[in-house]
């Protein structure tokens, strides 16, 4: 907006736009946007000065998520701490008919954050607590702001753990696993988000609180809770969580396989899933990963060697030695270099944490990245990897790859220059067909960082017009006015009419 435009916005409604005076009083002289003086006074009031950004140089931090091409600006942002400041916010926000979404650390990677529109964005890390852990029922509560890895931290020495763990568990928040149910490499044997979520608090899209489930397990009823976990922030605002405890096994073993091949590391995928062997994790990560790793990290990979796979199996210590043994004749049979098993926990330890490091170590091999959130039978792992390397080749795009295998959860990761327009055409071209390849497959679109807004199109591939009527109903249901965290995960046509005002690029192939 020029300036002059902006002056005859001010001067021709002056009720609704913040006046240049009002602005410097807020430290926000280049803010530019249309929400009302009055909704910013009232988010103020709610949340305190310090809690509300509106300088476009402070909002623009949060124009995005992990899905970096698609980029809208909210036109506030506010930090509460509270549930109910949560609730003020949301009934404000209805009052001047402004749409609202929430968002927790935001490496969402399929722009489930998106602020779509503008609006006001909910930031929820500042409501970090972890309010009650009860081991005798084994549950803890805490609030959406919590990162993932701290309630593991804060049972530590107590025998227990908190199982889903996303790659970026050091980063991302309870309530963001919760919005895309969130998986992780231990998700093969013990699941994803919702199986670990017992109830939660929410604030509906009208701003009233409300409670589903709860510490008891299996509670009477329909399982609304479990409605609330993956739903992308489009049904309600989630403020406090339930979630189950696990024991901590009583042994483990954890393998390095060195494979000079992809061909054959996904063939000892297979080969392990076929004989019947459930490891706790199954993660392949192939060469230019190991390579940025290494230069980042010095971990002592192997770096003549094409892809890697980190085993884990635990449980009771009996049997233990017997299914590392038959999990290193097979991988030994299908070409493996070496086997490699980790000698303490330290080394475990060490070997984790290269594979949750290994997005952070792509960023030495490129300057943008996309990555693709598919999932594919298991079997199918050697046919998708060599399908992906064929679209990678077709678009000139360098492709490299991460996947939790064990699940048939795949990640490849696309390296471009985003300041490169026809770069940019070309990955979400070959994203596309890998994603088409994956339901070719007979497989998912996503696996674990949901639909968000790169992925909508997809949607009426995945599913019949009745599935996605049935879901639009739902949501409406929550979200009548489409105002709450609006053009997210279902398509237009089932969306109640609505149109995206910043339809993704994303092409549906």
């Amino acid at each position: 907006m020029t300036d002059s435009m902006s002056l005859i916005a001010i001067i021709e409604n002056p009720q609704l736009l913040l006046t240049t005076k009002e602005n410097l009083m807020h430290g926000s002289a280049d803010l530019e946007t249309t929400i009302p003086v009055a909704l910013v006074h009232e988010l103020q009031k709610i949340i305190g000065t310090d809690g509300v950004l509106t300088a476009h140089s402070d909002r623009m931090v949060y124009e995005c998520d992990g899905f970096t091409i698609d980029k809208s600006c909210p036109d506030v942002v506010v930090f509460p701490t509270t549930t109910k400041q949560i609730a003020a916010v949301i009934k404000a926000c209805n009052r001047y008919e402004v749409p609202f979404l929430p968002r927790g650390a935001g490496t969402s990677l399929a722009g489930g954050t998106l602020p779509v529109g503008g609006g006001v964005m909910l930031v929820l890390t500042r409501m970090k607590e972890i309010e009650e852990i009860n081991l005798r029922d084994r549950y803890a509560v805490v609030q959406p702001g919590v990162v993932n890895i701290r309630l593991t931290q804060a049972l530590a020495g107590t025998g227990y753990h908190y199982a889903p763990d996303p790659s970026s568990q050091g980063a991302c928040t309870i309530g963001g696993n919760v919005a895309t149910n969130s998986g992780g490499p231990h998700t093969l044997k013990y699941g994803v988000t919702v199986n670990h979520v017992l109830g939660v608090e929410a604030v509906s899209s009208e701003g009233e609180i409300f409670r589903v489930g709860g510490p008891h397990a299996d509670p009477a009823g329909l399982d609304i809770a479990g409605v609330m976990v993956g739903s992308e922030g489009t049904l309600a605002v989630v403020t406090r969580v339930w979630v189950r405890l696990t024991r901590n096994p009583e042994g483990v073993r954890t393998m390095l396989g060195v494979f000079d091949s992809v061909d054959d590391a996904t063939n000892a995928i297979s080969a392990i899933i076929g004989a019947g062997i459930i490891p706790a994790a199954l993660e392949m990560v192939d060469h230019d990963i190991m390579v940025a790793l290494e230069e980042a990290f010095q971990f002592g990979f192997p770096l003549d060697a094409e892809a890697i796979l980190i085993i884990e199996v635990d449980g009771i210590e009996a049997g233990l030695d017997a299914q590392r043994d038959q999990i290193i004749d097979i991988c030994q049979s299908v070409g493996a270099r070496e086997v490699r098993q980790a000698e303490n926990e330290q080394h475990r330890q060490q070997l984790w944490k290269a594979r949750k490091q290994a997005f952070g170590a792509i960023g030495r091999l490129a300057s943008s990245l996309v990555t693709q959130d598919g999932v594919v039978p298991r079997t199918q792992i050697p046919q998708m990897y060599k399908k992906i390397m064929e679209i990678g080749k077709k678009y000139d795009i360098q492709i490299v790859n991460v996947f939790h295998a064990g699940d048939g959860n795949i990640h490849p990761v696309m390296l471009f220059d985003e300041r490169d327009p026809s770069q940019t055409e070309r990955v979400l071209q070959a994203g596309g067909e890998i994603l088409q390849a994956c339901l070719d497959a007979g497989g998912s679109v996503t696996g674990e960082h949901g639909i968000g807004v790169e992925k909508v199109q997809f949607m009426k591939k995945m599913f019949s017009e009745d599935d996605l009527d049935v879901m639009s109903a739902l949501r409406t249901a929550f979200n009548p006015d489409n105002r709450l965290s609006p053009d997210k995960m279902l398509p237009t046509s089932c969306a109640c009419g609505f149109e995206r005002k910043a339809p993704s690029k994303m092409v549906a192939m």
